[in-house]
């Protein structure tokens, strides 16, 4: 433990996620030691974020904007919407350059122990979206985990009575992994999504 504004520094490194006590100190460190190292441009970044980036009115990605550029791009397709947890998963799957629908952000997973159902995401907006009769097929690409699950299935009963095509995710065994280490899970999509294998 260290005293005063140092200490101050670290713990509030410390609050950001995915920043353990050992990291917040080592940046605390990096800030005091390196003389080259300017400290209010990273201020100046921070308070700029924080006044002009938002949420798009539309998915709910983030933006500068009302909307962000994916749903201004007229060459993506209009008929398909592919729903993520976060933007942040926007970002992974605009990197494999297999998708050109549109998003639609929920804010987090159907999760009851944390508190949060369907009416703490942004799935009523969604809804508001499917009203628009050029979307004909929604992709649920929540994560792969408990919560990811229950929020898949809980959208899927809500959205397959508008007559929609309702689409997950494929996921499995990455390559490379044993199947010693794969959880339950995994593995049981895996089973799910096997495909027949034809010889050459």
């Amino acid at each position: 433990m260290y005293e005063g504004v140092l200490q101050e520094l670290i713990d509030e490194f410390g609050r950001l996620p995915g920043i353990g006590p050992k990291s917040a100190q080592r940046i605390a460190f990096h800030i005091i030691q390196t003389e080259s190292y300017d400290p209010s441009k990273l201020a100046e970044l921070l308070n700029t974020v924080r006044a002009s980036v938002s949420f798009c009115s539309v998915c709910g990605n983030i933006t500068q904007d009302p909307e962000c550029t994916i749903c201004r791009d007229p060459r993506r397709r209009r008929d398909q919407i592919c729903v993520v947890e976060e933007a942040k998963d926007i970002v992974a799957l605009e990197r494999t350059r297999e998708f050109s629908g549109l998003y639609h952000v929920l804010g987090g997973a159907i999760s009851p122990i944390d508190g949060i159902g369907p009416d703490q995401l942004r799935i009523a907006p969604l809804l508001e979206r499917l009203r628009d009769t050029t979307v004909t097929e929604i992709i649920l690409a929540t994560d792969p985990n408990v919560e990811g699950e229950a929020t898949a299935t809980y959208l899927a009963r809500l959205i397959q009575p508008l007559g929609l095509t309702v689409s997950r995710l494929a996921s499995g065994l990455p390559v490379g992994g044993d199947l010693e280490y794969a959880d339950e899970i995994t593995l049981g999509r895996a089973l799910e999504g096997r495909t027949r294998v034809t010889p050459a």
